[in-house]
């Protein structure tokens, strides 16, 4: 794992470690995922989970909900989709929601947070 550059994001992993750590090693290995291909990412806590950003631009961010840990990507609307993954309807923004470890391949992950990049 990415240790994480500031406190406030080790002490959110910490504490989604303790309280869910089914969601915690979903949310983790996401995080890997994001943090492998944007190697230069800063990460904040905004808005109740995890924010991404590259270059000052937002462009994701990890949520943990009651049932499942969101994937937002500020650019999915332009992102390629041929599986019909994403889901929501706003003008920028679309997201996959993870329950379990093999969602992330299954919702092909690394080929979202890649394309992602590009359109950085």
């Amino acid at each position: 794992m990415h240790p994480p550059k500031n406190k406030a994001v080790q002490d959110f992993l910490d504490s989604l470690s303790a309280i869910d750590p089914e969601k915690f090693e979903v949310l983790a290995a996401c995080r890997n995922i994001i943090l492998d291909t944007f190697s230069k990412a800063d990460e904040k806590i905004m808005y109740g989970g995890l924010v991404f950003f590259s270059n000052g631009e937002m462009f994701s961010g990890l949520f943990a909900n009651k049932q499942h840990i969101t994937l937002e990507f500020s650019d999915g609307s332009r992102m390629e989709d041929p599986g019909g993954r994403l889901e929501g309807k706003g003008k920028y923004r679309r997201h996959v929601k993870l329950k379990q470890q093999t969602d992330l391949s299954a919702k092909q992950v690394a080929f979202f947070v890649a394309q992602q990049y590009e359109l950085m």
